[in-house]
Parts: structure tokens; sequence; C-alpha cells
């Protein structure tokens, strides 16, 4: 009908497949040439109805603007910003050392308050089994079906005093008090404690890379929020 499709359409529309994992060969390109014909026969249409004046698509067409013009700022920041192979290297080492050189097998009862907490003690010496009554008596919804279990973990998923009291107990042996943190207070029993597994840098470089990039983006953002006006 007399309007041209510019080739750098096509050649934008190519990098995206392509970016996703297409091949970029023949039939790809005459599948999205054709596809780009459709949408400007749909487009003309929608303007000739009127469907593009209508408030909800000129709303998605905003909305749609401004997500691109967004994903454009944050690429050009992330150009003049680069995740070098050193600041890769330094968060894998942060985030060994965080996690420890064990990990610990764990079961817990979390109860409201001290005098729940000393019950469950007293019965606990009585013989009654650990899991049975972190099934009955447990606040942890979680954990309580699964007879307290907390699974494989290392201290630094746990609140400090958790965590703390955790590391002091021998394997088979429970806290003899209860534990308080912000969510209640806990009776701890230590199944097990095993060597972290910790993944070597070349199989873990790519998630690292991609939680600096959100980190240099959320510190960017924040930034901006700081300085912004938002009533």
């Amino acid at each position: 009908n007399g309007v041209v499709i510019p080739r750098q359409r096509l050649d934008l529309v190519l990098r995206q497949q392509t970016a996703r994992g297409a091949a970029d060969n023949d039939q790809l390109r005459a599948q999205l040439r054709e596809a780009l014909i459709n949408n400007e026969l749909l487009f003309q249409e929608g303007t000739r109805n009127g469907t593009v004046k209508k408030p909800e698509v000129q709303q998605q067409i905003e909305l749609s603007r401004q997500e691109v013009i967004a994903n454009a700022v944050l690429n050009e920041f992330l150009r003049a910003n680069p995740v070098s192979d050193a600041d890769i290297q330094k968060e894998y080492d942060r985030a060994k050392a965080q996690t420890g050189e064990r990990e610990y097998r764990a079961r817990h009862i979390l109860v409201a308050n001290e005098a729940d907490a000393k019950a469950v003690l007293a019965d606990l010496k009585k013989g009654v089994k650990f899991d049975e009554l972190a099934q009955k008596k447990s606040l942890d919804e979680g954990t309580r079906p699964k007879g307290g279990d907390l699974d494989w973990n290392v201290p630094g998923n746990f609140d400090k005093a958790f965590a703390d009291a955790m590391m002091k107990l021998e394997k088979g042996k429970m806290t003899e008090v209860a534990v308080r943190t912000r969510f209640g207070y806990h009776i701890i029993l230590l199944e097990d404690v095993r060597a972290v597994n910790f993944p070597p840098l070349a199989q873990v470089k790519q998630q690292v890379q991609q939680r600096i990039v959100s980190q240099k983006v959320d510190a960017m953002l924040r930034d901006m929020r700081a300085k912004a006006k938002i009533e």
C-alpha cells in the first residue's frame, strides 16, 4: 500500500530472535519478513478503523514506549559500567566466605513464648520423638509437616542467634534451652554436618555476573529515586 518497511526493522527483529537462540538463516529471515508485512497491514487497518485511538490501546502504546526507552537507558548504563573479571572474582570470593566451609541439617520446633518452649523441652526429655512434637506443636508452617526438618543449609541462611546455637551443637544433640529470635522460641536438633560442596567459579560465572549487574542497576535506581520527587 505504498508504505516502505525499513530494512533496519527486520535487522532489529532478527537480532532479537538470534539472541533468544534462533539460527540466522534464509527461512528465519523469510518468516520475519512475512510477520512484518502482516503487522504493517494490521497497523494500517487499526489506523483506518479507529482502533489505534482507543484509550486502552494508547495506554499500551505509551507503556511500550516507556519500556523501550527504559531498557535502552539500562543498556547504555551497563555499557558504561561493565562487569570486569575482577568484579566477578571479588563477588565469588565474598559469597564463598559468607557460605563457610560447613553446612548443617537440623530440625526445629518453633513456639510463641518461653512457657511453651519449656513444655516442649519437658516432653522431649520424657522421650517424645522430636519430629512428632514438631508436627503437633511447631508454628513454622513450612517445616511442621516434615517434622521440623530444615534440610541442608549454611548458617548464613538463618537468624544469627539460631545459627550460633546450631553450630555449637554436637550431631544428634538438641539445645538445652530455647533459642529466641524475631520469629519466636526455637528448640533445635542437629542431625548432621558436612563440608560445603561450593561450585568452582567457571561453573557459576554467568550467575555471579548477573548478580553484579542486578546490584549495579539497583544502586543506580536507588540513586535516581533519591534525587527524584516522588509523591
